[in-house]
């Protein structure tokens, strides 16, 4: 008799690797697929406070294992890439203004680093690797909904990281037929999201009683999904083979401004905030970008991704989140992030 496993009992026993676990994406990640049977082992950038990040609101649980290192490191990548069967790389650098201050740092942790990670994927087995990239690789929109096919720009440090990152990835399944997938989220919020974000930046300030709250330039727009839109749509990607070797959006299909944005945030809050221009936290003219709205017609096309959040009811839960003394206390709400 042939045996024929069960979708279940191959999750069940699968062992997931995701770098950037100690992050707001990688910590929401970690747990939705812990939630779906996955064994899961977690990738903490090292520091000597022994500190796992966003990692240590997770309970334990013996599917669970949680690894610090750093992905600029080959050697340590090929050795926690061992017995594994599926990789979420999400490990990077991401804020942009201090890509402006530090642009090697980007390509040493968002190139090399994704450079690593594939070759350790290659070495131990051809392991299934599902590569984070960013809607900001498009830039300014040239055309709205932005698809997969739409022009990459780099206008900042960042993206230009981040497009390197991509075709390192893509060169992996190219030349060496690495099982490789590109996810491409677009702006993400929720619980956790660090300081240097608008969402939670607004937030925190609100919730701390501050009347008056300095902003670059509020016209942008942005498709805004919640985490855990963001996180289904990873695993959507994940578990069909239809998506390897494929760039593919996650995104709403939809786009509102910065102050809409804020608006909302400042309606859900019942404040009386004002938002004030600062030029500090304005983008130099040709790195801002100024629209982005993605297409979503991919995913749902290879792997029947809906999402499940709409605006109102993704910044009603963060705002409820943020607004609890004890998430609160995290954010240092005077300090401008970058």
């Amino acid at each position: 008799m042939i045996f024929n496993p069960t979708k279940e009992y191959l999750l069940q026993n699968m062992n997931v690797l995701v770098t950037g676990a100690d992050g707001f994406i990688g910590s929401h990640l970690t747990e939705a697929l812990l939630a779906k049977g996955y064994s899961v082992k977690a990738l903490s950038q090292y520091n000597s406070f022994n500190n796992w990040g966003w990692l240590e609101e997770i309970p334990a649980n013996k599917n669970l294992q949680i690894v610090t290192g750093d992905i600029r490191d080959p050697h340590f990548c090929k050795e926690i890439t061992k017995g594994v069967d599926l990789i979420f790389h999400l490990a990077a650098l991401i804020a942009i203004p201090y890509s402006y201050v530090a642009p090697d740092a980007y390509v040493e942790t968002n190139v090399k680093g994704t450079l690593n990670i594939c070759q350790a994927a290659k070495e131990n087995g051809n392991i299934r690797v599902i590569h984070t990239s960013t809607s900001e690789v498009y830039g300014t929109a040239q055309y709205v909904p932005i698809d997969e096919k739409h022009p990459k720009q780099p206008q900042s440090p960042y993206s230009a990281s981040k497009i390197g990152a991509d075709a390192m990835a893509l060169s992996f399944f190219n030349a060496f037929e690495l099982p490789v997938s590109i996810a491409r989220p677009f702006n993400t919020y929720g619980p956790r999201q660090s300081a240097r974000a608008i969402i939670p930046t607004i937030i925190s300030q609100i919730a701390n009683g501050i009347k008056e709250i300095k902003m670059g330039d509020l016209t942008p727009t942005r498709d805004f999904n919640y985490v855990e839109d963001t996180c289904n749509g990873f695993i959507a990607i994940a578990e069909n083979d239809s998506t390897i070797g494929r760039e593919i959006n996650i995104a709403s299909n939809s786009e509102i401004s910065m102050g809409d944005t804020l608006n909302l945030i400042k309606e859900i809050m019942q404040s009386d905030v004002k938002f004030i221009l600062d030029k500090q936290r304005t983008r130099p003219v040709n790195s801002e970008v100024f629209r982005l709205w993605g297409e979503n017609a991919l995913i749902r096309k290879l792997t029947g991704f809906e999402p499940q959040f709409d605006i109102r009811k993704g910044l009603e839960i963060t705002c409820d989140w943020f607004t609890k003394s004890g998430n609160l206390s995290k954010y240092k709400a005077n300090i401008y992030n970058v």
